[in-house]
């Protein structure tokens, strides 16, 4: 690998480049995979504590978390309302 300050070859395991004396973080892997989309919208509470805890450090995996929570919150209360509007159609029928 390379540091990231002064760009010269180092140990991949190096905690601090030899050459400057930078400290080596290492990168975080920030991909939004749909895996995590799909485990919000299945669990949404689950999903809205993934976007409100990786929201700074992987912005795009909470980004997934999060619209995947939003979508299945948005359904439940569609799902409500259809249920909902069945039941007042069918009151002011007379079924």
């Amino acid at each position: 690998m390379y540091c990231k300050n002064c760009s010269k070859e180092i140990d991949d395991k190096a905690a601090i480049c030899p050459h400057c004396g930078v400290a080596q973080t290492p990168q975080v892997v920030d991909n939004g995979g749909f895996g995590w989309g799909l485990l919000g919208c299945c669990i949404p509470l689950v999903g809205l504590i993934l976007f409100l805890v990786w929201k700074d450090s992987k912005p795009k995996t909470a980004k997934a978390a999060g619209i995947g929570a939003l979508i299945s919150v948005v359904c439940l209360i569609l799902f409500y309302v259809l249920i909902f509007g069945l039941g007042l159609l069918g009151a002011v029928a007379g079924y």
